[in-house]
């Protein structure tokens, strides 16, 4: 019987929506409960007959009204923003590499420093064969 009645208490007195919303607003919650209400106003003219003469008598319409809710931030949990700074990390890898590729199809060879090699090489044989 003493079962009964301890589950009894637990499922009563339990945690209530109204303590997760406190704990979500401790954690960072912004509850934003602003909208914007869009009303498209008109000038309508009906023409209209006095005294033999046409008038065109103008009266103020509303069209449409759109109401536009702003959404509320949710706080990301720890594998949310993990996982976000992971695919951050790799894609700016993946675009370093893509870069550096880039520059190494772009390099062109140093025929410069090639001639003057052989230049240097040919100078230091003519000097050796004075020497001989």
């Amino acid at each position: 019987m003493r079962i009964y009645s301890l589950i009894c208490v637990l499922t009563l007195f339990s945690c209530s929506a109204k303590h997760y919303y406190q704990k979500a607003l401790k954690k960072g919650l912004e509850p934003l409960i602003s909208s914007d209400t869009i009303r498209i106003a008109t000038i309508d003219s009906i023409p209209v007959v006095r005294n033999d003469t046409v008038v065109y008598e103008r009266y103020f319409s509303s069209k449409d009204t759109i109401i536009r809710y702003e959404n509320v931030f949710v706080p990301k949990t720890r594998l949310e923003t993990r996982i976000e700074y992971k695919i951050h990390r790799d894609t700016i890898r993946q675009v370093t590499r893509i870069e550096v590729e880039k520059a190494k199809a772009s390099k062109q060879p140093n025929y410069l420093l090639w001639v003057f090699l052989i230049v240097l090489v040919l100078a230091a044989l003519q000097l050796f064969k004075k020497f001989i």
